[in-house]
């Protein structure tokens, strides 16, 4: 694409994130892509503004997480006694070890922050699908970009899997139901967080406020 003339206005900048060269915006065909002209960095890609599957995607992710932290997530067995915990579970009993720190990052990063991002994402999907402008915008859009580099659910499902092999030598260890759903979870969140959080503000500018006086309800590409 071309570079932003000097003489121009400043309505739909986009920065190179790498050289900070500056460009004008423009639409772009289906599964296109945008580069910089100066070193061919990706500016963006052509807007995917299906809300309704990205809401779908969500959803799952808070069915499939609900029942990750619902069931313990592995079982194990040494010389006839069995133990089972659940993520929380395993949070508290690092705590009550006086692992506080720990137990906190743990719970930070694999409950508190991944769960908050996701009601975040429901929050402003939800009501944008329908034609309506979701409150808070601002403030929620600021959330979501808070959360997303505090959220290690791979990193987890790495420990665990090591873990899972060194423990398997000194006692019988049975995979739960949680661990299985961790496994999805994982997947379906690469697929979540995969969506560029920009294209949302394309569809927020044509949404109403419904805050504001005589505002009319309008369609949104679903």
């Amino acid at each position: 694409m071309d570079t932003l003339p000097p003489e121009d206005d400043v309505t739909d900048l986009i920065a190179c994130p790498n050289c900070d060269t500056l460009h004008r915006r423009t639409d772009l065909p289906p599964r296109e892509t945008a580069r910089c002209v100066r070193c061919h960095s990706v500016l963006y890609r052509a807007p995917d503004l299906r809300l309704s599957r990205v809401l779908a995607l969500t959803l799952t992710c808070l069915i499939v997480f609900a029942i990750a932290n619902a069931f313990p997530i592995v079982e194990i067995e040494v010389q006839g006694i069995y133990t089972e915990t659940t993520l929380v579970g395993a949070a508290w009993a690092l705590y009550r070890e006086g692992m506080w720190l720990v137990a906190l990052l743990v719970f930070a990063t694999t409950v508190l922050f991944p769960l908050s991002q996701l009601v975040a994402l429901v929050h402003l999907i939800a009501p944008l699908s329908v034609g309506r402008r979701p409150y808070a915008v601002f403030h929620v859009m600021r959330a979501i970009e808070f959360c997303r580099p505090w959220g290690m659910i791979e990193v987890f499902m790495l420990g665990v899997l090591v873990s899972l092999v060194k423990l398997s030598a000194m006692a019988s260890v049975l995979p739960g139901i949680a661990l299985w759903a961790f496994g999805a979870l994982t997947v379906l969140l690469a697929m979540v967080l995969s969506y560029d959080l920009r294209n949302l503000w394309l569809v927020i500018d044509h949404t109403p406020d419904p805050n504001a006086p005589g505002a009319a309800p309008s369609r949104v590409p679903r």
